[in-house]
């Protein structure tokens, strides 16, 4: 039998739904660690299939540093979900007032790779290659994928880690909301506006 304290203090932990979490409770023989992870991947597999859901409602998050003295950087990010419902969760609007503080603070370029223009790549790529060209041939493609792969998580939003919780990239933490909220969702654009830039 589950402990309903822990049930509680999972379900406030995940954000996952009771039933859910006596599951994953039961299945971990009531080990907490073992049922988040459980969560976790139950809900990749959740966020998986809603993956091509289509997006047409959501919500429009803004975010002006909080002075006269220092308001000199200010975000607007339009994030979608399915429902008019779903964008009213206060759960998701603080998410969303959350993303435009940690775009004030990182100043990404791109919501994801996919936005990165192919030539910006390419230069990128080049740019490493010259930078390694005395490391072996094996060893000197790795080295540029692997400064490739730091290129998107300095300059793609989603590739980051979230200023919030470092141990989690945005994206992960997106595919955890739609797991959890049962809708998909997405940053479709932003803009940082900063006085002086």
């Amino acid at each position: 039998m589950v402990d309903a304290k822990d049930v509680m203090k999972l379900r406030s932990d995940t954000g996952a739904g009771v039933n859910d979490c006596k599951k994953a409770l039961t299945e971990a023989e009531g080990d907490i660690e073992k049922a988040k992870d459980l969560l976790r991947k139950r809900g990749m597999k959740i966020a998986e299939k809603k993956s091509g859901r289509e997006t047409s409602s959501g919500l429009i998050g803004t975010y002006l540093h909080p002075t006269p003295e220092t308001a000199r950087v200010g975000v607007m990010i339009q994030f979608n979900c399915e429902t008019d419902f779903v964008a009213r969760n206060d759960d998701l609007q603080l998410f969303v007032k959350q993303l435009c503080q940690h775009i004030a603070a990182t100043s990404p370029e791109y919501v994801d790779r996919t936005e990165v223009p192919e030539d910006v790549i390419a230069k990128e790529k080049e740019i490493f290659a010259e930078q390694v060209k005395d490391k072996p041939p094996a060893a000197m493609e790795k080295i540029v994928e692997g400064k490739l792969e730091k290129f998107f998580e300095q300059r793609c939003l989603v590739d980051q880690p979230f200023v919030l919780d470092t141990d989690k990239k945005i994206a992960q933490i997106i595919t955890e909301k739609i797991a959890t909220i049962g809708e998909n969702m997405k940053i479709a654009r932003f803009s940082r506006f900063e006085v002086g830039t």
